[in-house]
């Protein structure tokens, strides 16, 4: 049985119960602090009972890091989310003890987070939170419920729409052009997305081991999706693979994500070409991929998209180009 004392002006329940850590608590009223103690020892007698006071030390910031150091290890976009885990927890946020992480404190963050980023960003955010928080409650046993289920989300952002006209690829393209001390693998790595619809990072992992250009296809083992894809390449894409020098790392494009990045804005000011991103490039080759593949199926194939849905947010037809079609 659990003993109930007063101690102040609080009452104080206690449960010492054999092959269980002891569990204090306190309440304002005897009657609060009687009906918590039988709610325990039930939970206790039935087998699902999970101690709270792992939950009352433990801070979201401890908890973060031995997510970060355990489980993005196993994803395949560890890198990315190991720098999201360290934004979290530099945030005032980290500093609570999960027992004490309430709605409150994460519609807080979310309110603040919003002043300086976009919906987009903070989404991403409260998704790992939820993430993080449901992998303890599941994996590592601790007794606390999910706030993030509780916080409203802002409403999703529209998806990008940017396309490059024609007289903007020319100028993207000149300004990618090598010449003094540009990276010469920036031309190529642009053209290559447009004409493939390829990621970035398939491009930036894509190894000459699985490009055959006897049969015009690229293999890639392993994509966004977690699914094997076999990329067709037109005349334009073969053509450009086939002015490429091998390097000795077996990449076709030996760069790595930041060194692309940084080069990429600096050839997008360079051209005068605004609101562009790399990703961008994808949007385009869709749209124009559809004009050539008019059978979603095979459209979806092309360029990865697993489900119609998705595929719609890349496809991007003109008014002009839809009238045309209806005659």
């Amino acid at each position: 049985m659990a003993s109930i004392r007063q101690r102040a002006d609080k009452w104080q329940a206690r449960i010492a119960r054999k092959g269980f850590p002891p569990e204090v608590r306190s309440f304002a009223t005897r009657s609060e602090a009687v009906r918590w103690a039988r709610q325990i020892e039930s939970e206790m007698d039935s087998g699902s009972f999970r101690s709270a006071g792992i939950a009352a030390a433990l801070t979201l910031r401890e908890l973060l890091q031995r997510y970060m150091e355990q489980v993005s290890p196993t994803k395949r976009g560890c890198a990315d989310e190991v720098i999201r885990i360290r934004a979290l927890q530099r945030t005032r946020m980290a500093a609570y003890s999960l027992s004490n992480l309430t709605p409150e404190v994460i519609a807080a963050f979310r309110d603040e987070r919003l002043c300086h980023v976009k919906a987009g960003a903070v989404i991403r955010d409260l998704s790992l939170l939820s993430s993080v928080i449901n992998h303890a409650r599941r994996e590592w046993g601790l007794a606390v419920e999910n706030p993030c289920a509780l916080v409203r989300k802002p409403a999703t952002p529209p998806g990008r729409s940017r396309v490059l006209s024609a007289e903007e690829r020319e100028r993207l393209f000149a300004a990618l052009a090598p010449s003094g001390r540009r990276n010469p693998w920036m031309l190529p790595l642009a053209q290559l997305a447009l004409y493939t619809a390829m990621r970035r990072g398939e491009l930036l992992s894509l190894r000459w081991d699985h490009v055959d250009l006897v049969r015009r296809v690229a293999l890639l083992p392993m994509t966004k999706n977690g699914q094997p894809r076999a990329v067709p390449l037109s005349s334009n894409a073969s053509a450009v693979l086939s002015g490429l020098q091998r390097s000795a790392d077996g990449r076709v494009f030996p760069v790595s994500a930041q060194t692309m990045e940084a080069a990429f804005k600096r050839a997008r000011t360079r051209a005068g070409v605004h609101d562009l991103r790399f990703h961008d490039l994808r949007h385009t080759a869709t749209s124009e991929m559809a004009a050539k593949l008019p059978n979603v199926i095979e459209l979806a194939s092309v360029t990865g998209h697993r489900t119609i849905q998705m595929l719609k947010r890349y496809y991007h037809p003109s008014a002009e180009s839809l009238a045309q079609k209806l005659g």
